[in-house]
């Protein structure tokens, strides 16, 4: 199975990469599952069901989410309906929506596990238990599992790496904003990347405009952050190609498309 994941869309910039790009990758890749991270996508801060449903529009197959989940208050109205769309699985119980979906295509079968840190985080309940619960339940109906760690440290996300390393496919890193160089498939046959990058404006500060952060190092004061409405954009993406029965990863390539490595359809 080939899998298709795309890092931390970020406001409109973003969206317009998804709905420019993502067609193009998939007709280039043909990969047989896409997801995508969106928990900045609505400003950069939460998604709404309108979003939720261009990503499905535009070709993907899952969505997953991460600390800003809840910031766009709407979620609560819809995410128990998107059984597309996985937060972060270590929130309490009886917390709305899953952190487990599976997505099925054709005769095969993939389980999308989306997981939280906590170090540098909102304190959670520990993700590498509730990784273990949610492997058990997953390997009762596929061995091909997907985890999007959604954490703040580099520590943290290799941690969870090699935990998991030959009990799930993939474990990739999101929430940091910026792709990393160290892609590799681990001894036991998990592929593995600190984080995936970001899907959004090229030129600000992950993501944002850099006056507002220039100001807030320069002077320590408080400052609002918000999503550039122009200049230019990247797209920040992985390909995992995995056995089809014992879903252990064969590779894992990144993808950068931005002005400096433009995308050449072929």
């Amino acid at each position: 199975m080939d899998i298709l994941f795309v890092g931390d869309v970020v406001g409109s910039p973003g969206r317009d990469m998804i709905k420019e790009y993502l067609p193009k990758m998939k007709r280039r890749y043909r990969p047989h599952i896409t997801i995508v991270n969106g928990e900045n996508a609505a400003g950069g801060r939460g998604i709404t069901e309108a979003i939720y449903k261009q990503f499905l529009e535009a070709g993907a197959n899952a969505i997953t989410l991460g600390n800003h989940a809840w910031d766009n208050k709407g979620i609560f109205e819809f995410i128990d309906d998107a059984k597309y769309m996985a937060r972060p699985a270590n929130f309490p119980e009886d917390t709305p929506g899953t952190g487990l979906v599976f997505i099925k295509m054709n005769t095969q079968e993939i389980a999308v596990i989306n997981l939280q840190g906590r170090t540098f985080m909102p304190p959670l309940d520990c993700p590498f238990k509730k990784a273990d619960e949610l492997i058990a339940i997953a390997k009762k109906r596929t061995n091909i599992i997907f985890v999007d760690f959604h954490a703040e440290a580099t520590s943290e996300k290799q941690a969870m790496g090699w935990y998991l390393d030959g009990k799930v496919t993939a474990v990739v890193g999101t929430h940091t904003h910026v792709q990393t160089a160290d892609n590799r498939i681990l001894p036991n046959g998990t592929a593995y990347m600190t984080d995936v990058g970001m899907t959004g404006p090229y030129d600000g500060i992950l993501g944002m405009e850099r006056e507002a952060v220039l100001h807030k190092f320069l002077t320590s004061l408080p400052a609002r952050f918000e999503v550039p409405k122009s200049g230019r954009k990247q797209l920040s993406a992985c390909l995992i190609i995995a056995d089809d029965v014992s879903g252990k990863a064969k590779s894992i390539k990144p993808i950068l498309i931005n002005d400096d490595q433009p995308f050449l359809d072929e």
